[in-house]
């Protein structure tokens, strides 16, 4: 097969799809790889790596798409990739299709074969390749919190872990999944007083053990969430339904009873954010002010630390790139439920039912899908 891997265009994303590791493991199995120049650099692999690997060097976007049967990427498609897509071809990326109906009318109408990234399912009911970014997220969400709660950019004034006579911050971690866990690590390694809430008491419990009374675990209500958020410095927003748009819990009216230039860190913005509040923002520009609240909204927060994030990102979604070359999407697919549970379009047809509730589009099922 020969696959392709674009230079992101996404403003301020500077992973890349594929390694010059995952290139040679594909070009080892007899397949063809071809790589936009410059597509590594912000990762800092460099087009001769990717040649000394096997790859061939395209010059531009174009050159990729027309040639390759498989595009591979991290973040969904922009509008002038998408208009390169074409019916028969793969695509293999991050979509978060669910808030975003412009790109999901633009699949559909291009015929591709969209596989997503974040709704692959594993044998324990998990989210493979989601994971790997939730954890780079969740490790960054209160590092970028304790910068905007300084005064500079906003914040509140207030140090992370205190000084000796002074309290730390106050930090509240809604959802105790993968981010929210990741987050807590490194918000109590900073010293913060943290409160992590979920609605599963197991999960609760689990977190109580592993932290050894560390943080503080809250069953998740809209009571518990209105009284927390009243004295917190930041809040971390963590929830996850997959596929499907975050539910709002934080409203704009709760930001009144919150501390003036307390942060907002949703890191659940590409499934169109957790906070009533949240627009997606970038790198250039990661935050911004409503109502005396700092809002920390990156859509893109692994891109930040690139080279990690690619190499985490690329170990985990190596096994199903090769599966999809060596048997084809449809044979692949067919033999492996979980990367079943990744397929959103095909053939101008929507097979993610809640991306479907989303958006009211009428979807059908992968098998189905298969069947046609």
């Amino acid at each position: 097969m020969k696959i392709g891997c674009p230079k992101e265009i996404k403003p301020q994303e500077f992973r890349v799809g594929l390694t010059p590791a995952a290139v040679t493991e594909a070009i080892g199995r007899g397949h063809k790889v071809v790589i936009e120049t410059g597509a590594g650099l912000g990762a800092s692999f460099a087009d001769r790596d990717y040649s000394d690997a096997g790859a061939t060097i395209a010059p531009d976007a174009k050159s990729v798409f027309d040639t390759a049967e498989m595009i591979v990427k991290v973040k969904e498609p922009q509008a002038a990739e998408r208009r390169m897509l074409r019916k028969g071809q793969v695509l293999f990326t991050y979509l978060h299709l669910a808030p975003d109906p412009d790109q999901t009318r633009d699949l559909l109408d291009s015929g591709v074969t969209a596989i997503a990234y974040e709704t692959v399912t594993d044998v324990r009911g998990g989210l493979p390749l989601l994971a790997p970014m939730s954890e780079v997220a969740g490790r960054l969400a209160p590092q970028v919190g304790s910068w905007a709660l300084q005064k500079a950019n906003g914040g509140r004034g207030v140090l992370m872990g205190g000084v000796p006579g002074v309290q730390p911050a106050n930090v509240v971690i809604i959802g105790g999944g993968v981010v929210g866990t990741a987050a807590a690590r490194v918000a109590v390694g900073m010293g913060a007083n943290v409160t992590v809430t979920d609605r599963s008491v197991p999960r609760l419990s689990y977190l109580d053990d592993i932290f050894m009374g560390r943080l503080t675990t809250q069953y998740s209500s809209a009571a518990a969430t209105a009284d927390l958020i009243r004295v917190a410095d930041m809040v971390i927003g963590a929830v996850l339904i997959p596929g499907a748009a975050a539910p709002k819990l934080v409203t704009r009216d709760q930001l009144g009873m919150m501390r003036p230039g307390a942060v907002l860190v949703d890191v659940a913005i590409d499934q169109g954010g957790c906070f009533e509040t949240s627009r997606p923002t970038t790198h250039e520009n990661p935050i911004y002010d409503v109502d005396g609240i700092v809002h920390y909204c990156v859509a893109n927060m692994p891109g930040a630390v690139a080279r990690t994030s690619t190499q985490a990102l690329g170990n985990a979604t190596l096994p199903f790139v090769l599966a999809l070359a060596d048997k084809g999407w449809h044979q692949a697919v067919s033999d492996d439920p979980h990367l079943r549970a990744g397929l959103s379009t095909h053939a101008g047809r929507l097979t993610s039912r809640p991306v479907g509730e989303a958006l009211g589009i009428e979807a059908i099922t992968p098998d189905e899908a298969l069947a046609g």
